[in-house]
């Protein structure tokens, strides 16, 4: 039976994984130019709320309290690394974290009580954080693939589709 919340969390890493590879190609100075239209100040600093956003939603799901885990990733969020190898490593870094996380729960549809300080508590599913995450993700690919067409380069194609074609295909019995 396929998990489809695995599945989906592989496209986000194939997406995030994809658009890095992307920017290599593009001229260095892209990560950093300063974007003064949109929500993130540079493609950089895009990168560094998906990857800090992630991690904080990693600690949720492995136990800590939200406000915790905003507190661990604050300084992630608003900074930027220097190069996209430094974010390819800490997006296959907390990519396996996650990976090992989905291996070891059994009921995606157990709920725990999130209590965020936004937003106040609630009793969340573990697979609608699961798909949050996802969905997060696929928000700022689209922002960064504006920016970058605003300063006048292209992207690349990150949608689930391609995602779909760019697996083996499986060969069902029967």
């Amino acid at each position: 039976m396929t998990n489809h919340i695995a599945e989906m969390f592989n496209y986000h890493t194939w997406a995030n994984q994809t658009l890095l590879g992307h920017m290599k190609t593009l001229p260095s100075t892209v990560l950093h130019q300063d974007f003064n239209i949109g929500s993130f100040k540079t493609i950089a600093h895009a990168f560094s709320h998906i990857y800090a956003v992630d991690s904080m939603w990693h600690l949720v799901l492995t136990g800590m309290s939200m406000r915790d885990a905003l507190a661990a990733t604050t300084t992630m969020n608003r900074s930027a690394l220097d190069q996209l190898e430094e974010y390819e490593d800490k997006f296959a870094e907390v990519s396996e974290q996650f990976n090992q996380w989905l291996s070891s729960q059994a009921d995606l549809e157990q709920t725990i009580t999130l209590d965020n300080p936004y937003a106040g508590v609630r009793q969340t599913r573990l697979s609608e954080i699961m798909l949050h995450v996802i969905n997060h993700g696929t928000y700022h690919r689209g922002n960064i693939t504006t920016m970058l067409r605003q300063l006048g380069h292209a992207s690349t194609m990150t949608d689930m589709a391609l995602f779909w074609y760019m697996q083996p295909k499986v060969v069902e019995a029967g």
